[in-house]
């Protein structure tokens, strides 16, 4: 038996390297480089060639670099865009044209705008509610506001949270829940690839299929070009299987390709929902070794909340549909408890609506933290308001601990996080590198009173360009067993030390440095 698994993984491997060498991703991959090449290297022929031009493309670089110093953006994304305007002002210009006014991305926004407001009636209207946290929760009543108003997630009573400390814990209830699926089955990826995740998933949906349970399947199109083949869909449908792919890369150009979805939502029969770090490959539960111990999370909810889950998958699933459905899938809300299962904000961020709700939610964690904030990331890409809130929560006494990995999965992104230990060390953050390997985790926790667990990375691509999702825990019986991973993790990870930081390579810190100027954009 372990000798026939064993072909079996040797053959997906062999045919996971043809497809990544001969499939259309890599295709799509060489002709989307060839078209960039193309046009920086016309427009650096054409400005050598011609005084004028080049006198042309001075004036509109000052021009534009004027604009975009008076631009909303975040500080560091200006710099970034100032620098690259500055060395090759024409492709500059045109890329940041191309990124900031495609149209492509505008009607993606109608879209998506028609979904949320297509969902809006079936968001809980809790009057009552609210009004109750504006006087017994004042930590909490205000970003209870920001949230329903500003992205139209409700705060919920009435639901239990099951915390995962490891992917093969998540693995484990994932597999016991969507047995006791009846009616619907909806999963959203960011990754999916076959292996032995995956496969245990798979034969259970199949079953479900056969027994008359809708199974939908989302994921990214990304996986196309590496994890999964292209007629992957074809696959599942045959099965019986709903399937869609987010934004499948194509070649030709296209600014959709840099918002993916990044989410990963499980839901069922609308009364159980799961999301976390954890996709359905096999790294994120130990069964394959890419970067030493991979350390992951993941949240089940179970109730009201799971409302705001379900609203979610949606809202993506019925984009581009005529037939809009959301009532059939939606469960009513139960009779209003004790308090005792504290409260519950299910959100999402999209690139598509102009607010970073993911980096708004951390920072209220920051600025309103009095003892302690401890956070678990695998990636450590901060804008200006990121690094202040940090270091300020710091400088005002509060306990700033953050865990980054040890065997980090990106050179570039390790990179990008040790250009910010000085200036955080020095303010008295702690960190600290999980030394058995690498981090997946995205955790915040504060003052045994809230925590974030969800998919939103502290990167400029999860804060500004992915799709991502979270939930928020405010005074639930479950931030003892996310304190209780945070202490079993600290004694697993070296201390970044301001000792260390002093004897980082000359070569590291210039290599950050330079990264950093490009960080926004990555």
């Amino acid at each position: 038996m372990p000798e026939k698994e064993n072909n079996s993984r040797n053959t997906r491997s062999r045919r996971g390297v043809f497809s990544i060498l001969f499939g259309r991703g890599a295709v799509a991959a060489i002709l989307l480089l060839m078209q960039f090449l193309f046009i920086f290297l016309l427009f650096f022929r054409l400005q050598r060639s011609n005084f004028y031009l080049t006198w042309a493309v001075d004036l509109l670089a000052g021009l534009f670099l004027v604009y975009l110093l008076n631009t909303g953006s975040d500080p560091s994304i200006k710099l970034s865009w100032c620098v690259i305007i500055a060395l090759v002002p024409v492709f500059g210009v045109l890329l940041y044209l191309f990124i900031t006014f495609d149209f492509g991305h505008r009607a993606e926004q109608r879209i998506f705008r028609a979904q949320v407001a297509a969902s809006a009636p079936y968001m809980p209207q809790q009057a009552e509610l609210m009004e109750r946290l504006k006087d017994a929760e004042p930590d909490l009543y205000p970003l209870a506001v920001y949230a329903s108003k500003r992205n139209g997630f409700a705060v919920y009573e009435n639901t239990a949270a099951e915390y995962y400390p490891q992917g093969e814990d998540k693995y484990a209830a994932l597999l016991r829940e969507l047995e006791k699926a009846e009616k619907f089955i909806f999963l959203e990826y960011f990754i999916m690839e076959e292996g032995e995740m995956w496969d245990a998933v798979l034969d259970i949906l199949k079953r479900k299929v056969r027994e008359g349970v809708d199974v939908r399947v989302l994921y990214d199109g990304t996986c196309s070009l590496l994890r999964l083949p292209a007629s992957y869909p074809k696959t599942l449908r045959a099965l019986g299987i709903k399937c869609k792919v987010f934004a499948p890369i194509r070649p030709f150009i296209s600014t959709s390709y840099n918002n993916r979805d990044h989410r990963k939502i499980l839901v069922i029969d609308g009364k159980v929902g799961f999301t976390g770090g954890v996709n359905l490959a096999d790294e994120y539960i130990n069964r394959r070794e890419k970067f030493g111990h991979w350390k992951d999370e993941g949240i089940m909810l179970t109730g009201d909340a799971v409302r705001s889950m379900t609203i979610m998958f949606l809202r993506i699933w019925n984009a581009g549909e005529k037939q809009q459905e959301y009532a059939p899938y939606l469960n009513d809300p139960g009779p209003a408890s004790d308090g005792s299962l504290g409260y519950v904000i299910p959100y999402g961020d999209s690139p598509m609506d102009d607010e970073r709700t993911g980096e708004m939610f951390y920072l209220h964690i920051l600025n309103t933290a009095r003892r302690y904030v401890y956070i678990m990331t695998p990636y450590l890409i901060l804008d200006g308001e990121m690094a202040t809130a940090l270091t300020f929560a710091a400088r005002r006494g509060v306990d700033v601990r953050i865990i980054l990995p040890g065997i980090p999965d990106k050179k570039y992104a390790n990179l990008l996080a040790k250009g910010h230990y000085k200036a955080l060390t020095e303010a008295g953050v702690k960190i600290y590198e999980y030394a058995p390997g690498f981090i997946h985790s995205k955790v915040f926790l504060a003052d045994d009173t809230c925590a974030v667990v969800g998919t939103i990375n502290l990167d400029y691509r999860s804060l500004y360009l992915n799709f991502e999702c979270a939930a928020y825990l405010y005074k639930s019986p479950v931030l003892a067993d996310i304190m209780r991973d945070f202490q079993d993790t600290f004694p697993k990870c070296r201390a970044v030390t301001e000792e260390t930081v002093k004897n980082m390579k000359l070569s590291t810190r210039l290599a950050a440095a330079l990264l950093k100027i490009a960080a926004p954009l990555m």
